[in-house]
């Protein structure tokens, strides 16, 4: 049996509806995560000041990895984030715990923002920077560590959220004064600041609200399978014709005689990784195909809404990330018909 926001703190499902927020299970996870290309893609300046903030601070980290080695002490500082487990999205079976962002998403990040990413900030073909890029071509950094990145860099804005939301419609007995950590980070000292902030008080805890319209479930918009499935149409649409000709020759190079479907897949993130350009230009397909995002998002954070009250969406879902690596996800959801133009 789940027990909503709603249930715990009596208030109404259509309050917490109509103030733009999800109303969460706060007996285990529910199978959503924020997808930062939806704050990309906003009309609101809220949300774009939020996607422009993520991009400052990973800016920040680009300089320290071009800069040299980092000592282990601002590594973690720095690179290593704690789970934001109050917002009770994610995989977790049973509660709210969930692994956080820890030195292997902190060296992988550190890895690809040195070499590949190296340009980060500073690209000529798409319209933005996006953070969903530092896990577009190495391993290491995956879309849920993208969602937990985000949610912590996002952290301040959703615990006002939440305590605007709580001081319009809770009772104060209901709510705590909490000192948050790592709430903002201060570029002048190189360090996170701690605030407090008046919120939903659970289980000796908070409860963080987060808005239904930064929600996604399966996949952030801009993502790996997605590049491997939409392969062909991007190289199609690119403007540099000598790219395309390299795209399609080493491409080609890298099939066996009788290719099987892997063959393809691994063919495919070989050009890719030999041509890293690109990325650039699919993140710009997805950029002009924004407005599908939203839309997408929409529905399917409505599948979860619909079906959470029979626990089905939970049981499949964990069942189908639990155990697999990237990669793994990556060959089981990617259609292995994309080269077939070529």
């Amino acid at each position: 049996m789940d027990l909503y926001f709603s249930d715990i703190f009596n208030v109404s499902p259509e309050t917490i509806a109509e103030y733009g927020a999800f109303n969460v299970s706060l007996v285990n996870d529910l199978p959503l995560f924020i997808d930062p290309f939806l704050l990309f893609n906003s009309s609101s300046d809220a949300y774009q000041q939020l996607h422009a903030g993520i991009l400052q601070y990973v800016r920040f980290l680009r300089d320290r990895a071009a800069a040299g080695s980092i000592r282990p002490g601002l590594l973690k500082n720095w690179f290593v984030f704690k789970e934001v487990k109050q917002t009770w999205l994610g995989y977790s079976l049973v509660g709210n715990r969930g692994s956080g962002l820890g030195l292997d998403f902190a060296r992988a990040l550190y890895g690809n923002l040195h070499t590949i990413c190296s340009n980060f900030g500073d690209e000529d073909i798409t319209r933005s920077s996006h953070l969903e890029k530092l896990c577009l071509i190495k391993s290491g950094v995956g879309r849920d560590n993208i969602s937990d990145f985000t949610t912590c860099l996002i952290k301040e804005y959703l615990l006002t959220y939440t305590q605007d939301f709580a001081r319009r419609h809770l009772q104060p007995k209901q709510s705590q004064k909490f000192a948050v950590p790592r709430v903002r980070f201060n570029y002048g000292t190189g360090s996170w600041e701690t605030a407090a902030f008046e919120l939903p008080a659970f289980g000796g805890d908070f409860v963080i609200l987060t808005p239904k319209g930064i929600l996604t479930k399966d996949d952030t918009w801009i993502n790996k399978t997605d590049m491997i499935r939409d392969f062909s149409e991007v190289a199609d649409s690119m403007p540099n014709e000598q790219l395309r000709a390299q795209l399609e020759a080493y491409l080609v190079s890298m099939l066996p005689d009788k290719p099987k479907p892997r063959d393809r897949v691994e063919a495919i993130l070989k050009t890719i990784g030999k041509f890293p350009a690109f990325v650039d230009y699919y993140i710009r397909y997805k950029e002009e195909t924004g407005d599908t995002a939203v839309s997408v998002s929409e529905l399917r954070v409505r599948e979860v809404e619909n079906c959470r009250r029979s626990g089905k969406v939970q049981r499949s879902d964990r069942k189908k990330y639990r155990g697999r690596g990237q990669k793994d996800q990556l060959m089981i959801a990617a259609p292995f018909s994309v080269v077939a133009s070529w």
